[in-house]
This record gives structure tokens, C-alpha cells and sequence, in this order.
């Protein structure tokens, strides 16, 4: 089974926490040539499933943060500022108008 076996757009939607993902997924949804989309749904449709598996450590780093101040040590801190800044800027490959 594939992961468009079990996803719909609409799931990837409730699935995505922010609604930047969110909103990019429905852009690149309706920007994204038909015979493109399948590929693109997978991508979803697998960052949907990481977020998924990841969340019992999501859970477990906020209940530590929230009673410890600080991230479980098996935890690090990342910056991915400029991949997030770039990541939002105008998407050169969908035309104008898409972010």
C-alpha cells in the first residue's frame, strides 16, 4: 500500500500543525500540473507520516521543557531559520503568485 492509498488531500490538511504548511499544501495542490500531483501528494503525504511517528517525542519534549525548562538531552537545537525564510519566499518553478 502507498501512502496515496491512505491519504486524501483533506487529511493532509488536519494532519500538517501550521498553517503555513498547510496553506502551501493546498497551493501547491491547485498549482501543481495534473500529471505532477501524484509525486507531490507522496511528498506530503510522507512529511504528513514523519510528523505523525514523531509525535510521542514531540509530546515528551514539551512535558520535559514545561516541567524542566529544558529539551530532553536525546534532543538538539537546530537553526533552520534561512531554510524556513528561503522555503517561503517565491517559488521560482510554480509561476507568479505562489509562495
Amino acid at each position: 500500500m502507498t501512502a496515496r492509498d491512505t491519504w486524501t488531500v483533506d487529511r493532509l490538511h488536519h494532519a500538517l500543525p501550521h498553517s503555513a504548511s498547510r496553506q502551501q499544501l493546498l497551493a501547491d495542490v491547485n498549482l501543481t500540473p495534473i500529471d505532477e500531483l501524484p509525486a507531490v501528494l507522496d511528498r506530503w503525504a510522507k512529511a504528513a507520516e514523519a510528523l505523525r511517528s514523531a509525535s510521542g517525542l514531540i509530546e515528551t519534549a514539551r512535558t520535559t521543557e514545561k516541567t524542566t525548562g529544558l529539551l530532553p538531552e536525546c534532543m538538539t537545537v537546530e537553526d533552520h531559520t534561512a531554510d524556513v525564510l528561503r522555503d517561503a519566499g517565491p517559488r521560482q518553478d510554480r509561476g507568479q503568485g505562489a509562495a
